[in-house]
């Protein structure tokens, strides 16, 4: 079984998705249990742009645990498929596990931010934002203003008169 998870694997990052595909959908048929395949499944359905398949496996393979890397990386793909979908509230609940179990995780702080734009939550989105990349970037015109971004970033709507 391993063998031909990462041949799947392999057939998608050289981008033979169908083939890929193809092979993962037999695997969960053989291994029903494997959240790990299941896991794979989504991620290739989600390629395809064949989001409501995608749910499916997401929930399963959360459903049946993953690792701890392959669950971070499985609600990043949740919650943002869900949003795709225009399923917002179910999307920014996925994100907040997401945030609860990795508090520190960039990519998911950054597509929650998407999902509250969708939900017109637009100051929460933008500090969001905001923080992360004054936490996360290089470019020394911004670390410069760092201080004040970060001052301003949650009180984007105040009036200094």
């Amino acid at each position: 079984m391993e063998k031909k998870l990462l041949k799947a694997i392999e057939l998608r990052e050289s981008g033979h998705l169908q083939e890929s595909n193809d092979m993962l959908t037999r695997l969960v048929e053989e291994y029903p249990d494997d959240a790990s395949i299941h896991y794979q499944c989504a991620w290739n359905y989600d390629l395809l742009g064949e989001e409501r398949q995608a749910v499916f496996f997401y929930e399963k393979a959360i459903e049946l645990g993953l690792s701890s890397e392959e669950l971070e990386d499985a609600l990043l793909g949740l919650g943002s498929t869900y949003r795709t979908l225009g399923e917002y509230e179910k999307s920014k609940q996925v994100f907040l596990n997401g945030l609860e179990a990795y508090p520190n995780n960039k990519a998911i702080q950054t597509f929650y931010a998407m999902t509250l734009y969708n939900l017109n939550e637009h100051s929460k989105a933008m500090e969001i934002l905001l923080n992360c990349l004054t936490e996360t970037t290089k470019d020394p015109t911004i670390l410069s203003y760092r201080k004040a971004i970060d001052f301003y970033s949650n009180q984007l709507d105040t009036l200094w008169k």
